[in-house]
């Protein structure tokens, strides 16, 4: 998605654990810092994300954990444009995912990346 913002601006709020409540719905809830680590509460428990490094290449990529354990990697990332940017966030179809699933998971960062656009874009 195209976000007409500097680049460093998209990575600075999509990046900061702090302020993803305000365009992530799935962590609507907030995020709470363990260590490196970052707690969030929801309906099957609370989960675990650990974000890369804060970087000069606009990766925002992150692991979650699951409460049972499961590790699914994220892929997402800012890539300079001009005078704007694009956002990227990977959604991959996980072992024993139906077509539907991977859909709604596919809708939700959608949404969430629109939220992210409107967000930087009306500031």
């Amino acid at each position: 998605m195209t976000i007409d913002r500097p680049w460093r601006e998209v990575y600075a709020l999509a990046s900061d654990p702090n302020r993803m409540p305000r365009w992530a719905a799935g962590l609507a809830s907030g995020l709470r810092q363990d260590g490196k680590d970052w707690i969030a509460s929801g309906p099957l428990g609370d989960v675990c994300v650990r974000f890369a490094d804060p970087n000069d290449f606009g990766v925002i990529d992150h692991t979650v954990t699951l409460p049972d354990g499961m590790q699914v990697y994220n892929a997402l990332r800012v890539t300079p444009n001009g005078d704007g940017a694009e956002i990227a966030f990977t959604v991959l179809r996980l072992p024993g995912m139906t077509e539907e699933d991977h859909d709604r998971d596919a809708a939700a960062v959608l949404a969430d990346l629109k939220t992210l656009k409107g967000l930087l874009e009306h500031q």
